[in-house]
């Protein structure tokens, strides 16, 4: 298993930025009942756990996207993370609103890219994909090359893996759920038959039962 996926899952479980509970699971703001429940916002707290992972993304990106020119956040999750890493990799940093403004020169992107400049988006957490593959585009929209999108943690869901295919964007993250649920059954956050259950979500969200 790699090392700082291992790491990192462990980080947020231990500050309490992942919470599991297969048996009385969470209801999303989609209505989804899942077993887990996920505030990577919480790592801003933590000055160790922040380090690590801004320089777990740094390596990520130095490594899959060399040719990076731009550090973009996803507003708002998305936005201190990406700051770090532009800080470590000594680039320049932007953010990526959620719609764009309704005033001035109506742009999304706050900061200056020029055309054409070789961007990574930067996300706390994958689910579906969808609200980061859309700002993606709104980077693309205004001039950016997006060379792909780089995150904390991917809740690994079939629908998310499916839309980054679709959209022909590579996506790298640092730990990810298959790895989180391994490290909490071995330290005993969650049983066998708790396990089970957590790995059955993955593959089938929406018909998922606690």
């Amino acid at each position: 298993m790699n090392n700082v996926a291992k790491t990192i899952a462990k980080d947020l479980l231990d500050i309490k930025a992942v919470f599991l509970s297969p048996k009385e699971p969470f209801t999303w703001a989609s209505g989804i009942q899942s077993p887990i429940y996920t505030d990577n916002r919480i790592t801003m707290s933590y000055p160790k756990v922040r380090r690590d992972i801004a320089m777990g993304l740094a390596e990520k990106i130095k490594a899959e996207f060399p040719d990076v020119e731009v550090i973009a956040g996803t507003a708002t999750a998305g936005i201190p993370h990406a700051a770090w890493v532009a800080e470590i990799l000594d680039l320049p940093m932007v953010y990526i609103r959620s719609k764009a403004k309704d005033h001035g020169a109506g742009r999304q992107i706050e900061g200056r890219i020029d055309e054409g400049a070789k961007m990574v988006v930067i996300e706390d957490l994958i689910s579906t994909g969808g609200s980061v593959l859309d700002a993606a585009a709104a980077a693309e929209r205004e001039g950016a090359a997006v060379l792909g999108v780089a995150a904390i943690f991917t809740y690994e869901l079939p629908r998310g893996e499916k839309r980054f295919a679709d959209a022909n964007r590579k996506l790298v993250t640092l730990t990810n759920y298959t790895t989180l649920i391994e490290h909490a059954k071995e330290i005993g956050y969650v049983d066998e038959v708790e396990l089970e259950l957590l790995k059955r979500f993955k593959e089938n969200q929406e018909d998922w039962q606690g």
